[in-house]
């Protein structure tokens, strides 16, 4: 008898953030997602992304909404995932305060990744990017520090992006010539080159998991 084809997993991930996530600034309106979407289809996954991201989010922003937006998504498939892309809006200061301070950026961080995991979604966490100004680049990159460490003390993975869009010199004079914070097409092209890999061997790790599970000895 012919072998059977395996049917691929439908994988539904929920992308989480701020404008970064959004895309904002590239003209063609791809940004970081799409391309890493784009990617994980070319390497075979079926996967749905939805972009959720939100101009000026924080993480106290995030923490508020992402658990009933994603609720609402990750549905009649066979695999959730959910990434979370934050940091920058938090260190923002505006008249001489920082939006949200380091410990409580970290700990909402802590309660979000429960909560996925209560509910039993995958997560990934995505630091913030570096931007023009360079005090705020150097907060950016003690935040991710600290991001990275939570993550890690829970045992999920954490993309740092901040010191090597730093030393990017198109993510460098895109972001100079833009708004100062955000890059043009080419810029997110070198974010999603930094993004991609890891998120596509956790996909396939995910997956390869959850194949292990329904079938043992497979």
């Amino acid at each position: 008898m012919p072998a059977v084809a395996r049917r691929q997993s439908d994988l539904r991930v929920c992308f989480f953030g701020d404008s970064f996530t959004v895309g904002v600034g590239d003209p063609s309106g791809v940004g970081w997602v799409g391309r890493v979407a784009a990617a994980a289809r070319a390497h075979g996954h079926d996967l749905t992304a939805y972009n959720l991201g939100v101009r000026r989010d924080t993480s106290l922003d995030l923490s508020s909404r992402w658990l009933g937006e994603a609720r609402g998504r990750l549905k009649d498939g066979d695999l959730f995932a959910v990434v979370f892309a934050f940091g920058i809006n938090d260190v923002d200061v505006q008249l001489g305060l920082r939006r949200v301070p380091r410990d409580r950026s970290l700990s909402l961080l802590a309660d979000m990744l429960a909560g996925a995991r209560a509910v039993r979604w995958p997560a990934l966490v995505i630091g913030p990017p570096s931007v023009l100004d360079r005090e705020t680049s150097e907060r950016a990159a003690d935040l991710a520090a600290g991001m990275e460490q939570v993550c890690t003390s829970r045992g999920v993975p954490f993309v740092d992006v901040t010191a090597k869009l730093g030393a990017d010199p198109i993510w460098r004079q895109e972001v100079a010539a833009g708004d100062a914070f955000h890059p043009s097409t080419r810029g997110y092209a070198q974010l999603a080159t930094l993004i991609a890999p890891p998120i596509l061997q956790w996909l396939t790790e995910l997956l390869r998991g959850r194949r292990n599970v329904m079938c043992p000895g497979d």
